[in-house]
């Protein structure tokens, strides 16, 4: 059983993950189906090195899992809960007042929303696996 620290510690550890725009894009492009450090940078238009250093924070936080190929590493998500609660996170659709706005609206332009940056993966890797966890999704609104 989790206790209290231990459960906030998983989602300081999620939130971490998820507070990175870029690190965000790899976890989505990860649910798609596994995949290599060169792959993902060619996907998502960034450096290997750049991925390579969100992986290694992906991996600390405990999000993903290296699987030595050879002279290859290939990264998937840890585990299938995890990947069916990113699903979910990324089809809610949040409705929210101008009254209410976000702390950091700054990041929010910056970044944009969950699924914009999910756009560019689903189109590269376009497929039955693109379009799994459909379904779940319901619409979200916050008073």
């Amino acid at each position: 059983m989790l206790t209290i620290a231990s459960q906030l510690e998983v989602l300081g550890r999620f939130g971490k993950a998820l507070a990175d725009p870029t690190r965000a894009r790899i976890l989505l492009a990860l649910l798609v189906a596994p995949s290599h450090p060169a792959q993902l940078a060619r996907e998502l238009g960034l450096t290997r090195t750049n991925v390579s250093n969100h992986l290694a924070c992906l991996r600390g936080c405990g999000l993903v899992v290296a699987q030595p190929e050879g002279r290859r590493t290939r990264y998937e998500i840890t585990h299938g809960r995890l990947a069916h609660a990113l699903r979910d996170l990324a089809e809610v659709d949040l409705v929210v007042e101008s009254a209410w706005p976000c702390p950091d609206r700054a990041a929010d332009h910056r970044s944009g929303s969950i699924r914009a940056l999910a756009a560019p993966v689903r189109r590269a890797r376009s497929g039955a696996s693109a379009a799994q966890g459909r379904g779940l999704s319901s619409p979200v609104s916050r008073p």
